[in-house]
This record gives C-alpha cells, structure tokens and sequence, in this order.
C-alpha cells in the first residue's frame, strides 16, 4: 500500500516547544497532504514557517470549542496533531474531533524516555488505549513480531536543548501578549513567571551541577541501604490528571511517613528530583521538614536532577506517583511501588503492598513479563527520536510521517501485521 497524504487535510494544535511541530507540518505537506496550524500565542507563530498556513486564534478559552468546532467543518479536516491531550484547549479539542469522526494524534514524552517519543491515537498516559490493554493481549500480538529489542542511542542531545526552546517560546509568548490578550497558559503562573523560571534553570545549571555531585557522592559512599522515590513536576498534566494528590507535599509527606513506620533503621531514602525542577514547588525545604517531624532527617537526601542510572543501579526498591522514569526500575527488576494511573501499571509489575509493608519488605516485579510489555511498547507507540536536539527531530521524521499516514493506528497495525517498517535505531553521537 502506497503510503499518502492524498485527500487528508491536518491541523495542528499546540507542540512542543521548537521547530518540530514546524517541520512535521513541512514533510505532510509534502506527502500531499493540505496542513494548516492553529496558533494560540506568539510563540507559536514563531515556530511556524509559513504564514499562510498559520491561523491564529485571539479569543478566550470560553469562545474555543464553537470556534474549533466551525473551523474543523469549514476546512473539512480529517486529522488534528498536538503534543499533551490534557491542557484545556486540547481536551476541549479532542472531545469534538472524536464527536466529528476525526481522527486524533497525540504526540508526548517517551514512555521509554529519553531515547523514544511517544505517538498515539486519541490519547496519551491515562487516556492512552494501554491502560485497558492487558499483558496476554500484548504477548498475543507480539507472538507474530520477530523484531529484536533496539539499543538505545548515545545521546540525542541534553536537557539544557529542551530547557533553551522553553525559555525562547515563552519570550515570544511574553513580547507578543497584547496580539493575543485571551490566551492564558494551561499552567497555574504566568508567561512571565515562566520565562524567569526557564532563565533561572538555565542559570543555575553549573551550580546545581556541583550540588548534586556532592549529594551523589555522599550516597555512593555512604555504605547503607536506600530507598529511592522518582519524583515528578507538580506541575505536570500526569501528577494533576493521572493521580491522586494535587500538590508534591500530599506525596512526599505519604512516603515520609511509610518510610519512617516501615523501612529498617539503617535504610536511607533518596528523593530524586525531576530534571526540570524550578522551584515553583518548594520540595527540598518540604523534604527537610517532613524528615525533621518524622525523626529521619539524617537517613533522608535530596538528588537535584541528573542522570538516573547511577542512583537506580544501588537503590533496594522505588516510590513514585506515575513518572515515566519507573520504567528504569522494572527494566532492572527492581520493586516497584506507584500511585497514579501509568501505562506500566501493571499487576505483573507494581507492588500492591501498603507502603510500610513495602518499604520493610517489598515484593519484586515480574521481569520477564516486564520485558514482554517493553517489547511491546517499542513494536508499536515509541519512536526513537526527540523533539528538542536536531539529531533527535531527524530520527523522530524519518518514521513518525509514515505512522500518521497509515489507517491503523500503532497498537492496531501490530495485531493487523499492517505497521510500516520500523527502523531499527542507530547509535548517535551528537
């Protein structure tokens, strides 16, 4: 089967921050397809190449779904793209085009960051059509697969690209207010507040750098124990959406306590910071009390970001809400104990146990299983590639346009045995 963009008509929403959504609209462009975006903000127009294609939307949020609703018959769209299915104006989006029979694609992290990015169909994370898979559904349709498990790259660039486009998108967005005065962001502070938290990051990076070494240096030689919790961005549509608290203290002052009732006297606790803490949640000065009201300040540290190998490679067990990054932790087979809603939350693999009871003796994942659904997962939403480094944006293109393209979506083209063919992934160096 030809794969074409012939008769499909596009329309982009909100990506993520850089030229990707720029150049995917560029190449389905060229595969015959006729692409317009919406724009909500000056960063958006910013990275947009072509104005004509360019729509850009001034009203307030209350006005969206009547506007989106016209323009979507009006141009007699087939397709909506966007990166984040649970922002305000995506949701609103999402609920009309699947009410009109468009289809939806959905583009967000890597389930198995930071190497892979993730593409579905209609959702994503608590929304993703994986959460009502079960495992002997995925071991069915991988039995027809021969494909081997890919290596993951060298690099595709670091955290400093993605905190950069951050910081350049909301200095358009801030500069370029008065041109669309009904935009408000879909998080809590202001455009402004969020420039300044994207430079302060970025300026506190060599200074973050040396803390961090020192507090993993401490834990290496330290000679005890430890627990590790992964901890996410308040912030974040998966700890907002997907979860049971709504702010970080609800979830660290939980774990502080399960580990000061469960854990052995000698065991330590780890907080690993996200690698886009800001600040905005005061969560190492809420670490420091909560370990002080429990009696564990001296077993109790906090890691700044960084590389997350090292850490797992000694820990006993991991706490988390729902981050991605506890896929590291099944990957080594390591207990596992979560409390939101995740595509991995699986019973073969999540610890049902209370946390103290976990904590004082915590029950191991099925590796084998968990090996199987990573499988999977590489067979069908992951694409390896990244939004943010240049290297990255090529990988991601060369295999992502043909995935859109194709009637199936990811999970029904591997049952189908209609997938296009996946490239395996080469090791990079830049």
């Amino acid at each position: 089967m030809r794969v074409s963009g012939e008769h499909r008509r596009f329309l982009l929403l909100q990506g993520p921050h850089g030229p990707f959504f720029g150049q995917l609209g560029k190449m389905l462009t060229q595969s015959g397809a006729a692409v317009w975006r919406i724009g909500f903000n000056r960063g958006d127009r910013a990275f947009w190449p072509d104005s004509a294609s360019y729509i850009p939307y001034k009203g307030s949020a209350t006005d969206w779904p009547p506007v989106f609703s016209a323009l979507i018959a009006q141009l007699n769209i087939t397709d909506i793209v966007l990166y984040g299915d649970t922002r305000p104006l995506h949701a609103y989006a999402v609920k009309l085009a699947k009410a009109a029979g468009i289809t939806v694609h959905v583009f967000e992290e890597g389930y198995l960051r930071p190497h892979w990015v993730t593409y579905e169909r209609g959702g994503s994370n608590g929304n993703s059509r994986l959460m009502g898979l079960t495992l002997a559904q995925m071991q069915a349709d991988l039995a027809q697969s021969d494909m081997d498990l890919p290596d993951a790259p060298a690099r595709w660039g670091d955290m400093r690209q993605h905190m950069f486009w951050g910081a350049l998108y909301h200095w358009f967005v801030m500069i370029g207010f008065w041109d669309y005065r009904g935009y408000r962001p879909h998080r809590a502070l202001t455009v402004g507040q969020e420039f300044l938290l994207y430079c302060k990051r970025l300026a506190l990076l060599p200074f973050h750098r040396w803390e961090r070494m020192l507090a993993s240096f401490r834990i290496k030689h330290g000679g005890f124990p430890y627990h590790l919790v992964l901890l996410q961005l308040e912030h974040d549509s998966s700890f907002q959406m997907h979860s049971p608290f709504t702010t970080m203290t609800e979830f660290l002052a939980l774990v502080m306590e399960g580990f000061a009732k469960g854990a052995a006297p000698h065991h330590h606790l780890v907080f690993k910071a996200h690698p886009l803490e800001d600040g905005r949640a005061p969560v190492a000065s809420e670490i420091r009390r909560l370990a002080k009201l429990h009696g564990v300040t001296g077993r109790v540290h906090f890691v700044r970001g960084g590389k997350l190998a090292a850490l797992l490679n000694h820990a006993r067990s991991a706490v988390t809400v729902n981050s991605t990054a506890a896929q590291q932790v099944l990957w080594r087979g390591l207990p596992l104990k979560v409390f939101g809603s995740a595509v991995y939350a699986k019973p073969e693999f999540v610890s049902p146990q209370p946390l103290d009871v976990f904590f004082s003796q915590p029950s191991r994942p099925d590796s084998r299983a968990y090996r199987d659904f990573r499988h999977y997962l590489l067979e069908t939403s992951q694409v390896p590639g990244g939004f943010y480094s240049s290297c990255g944006r090529r990988e991601l293109l060369r295999q992502v346009v043909d995935m859109m393209l194709l009637p199936d979506d990811p999970y029904d083209a591997l049952t189908k045995g209609s997938a296009a063919p996946r490239q395996q992934l080469r090791i990079v160096n830049g």
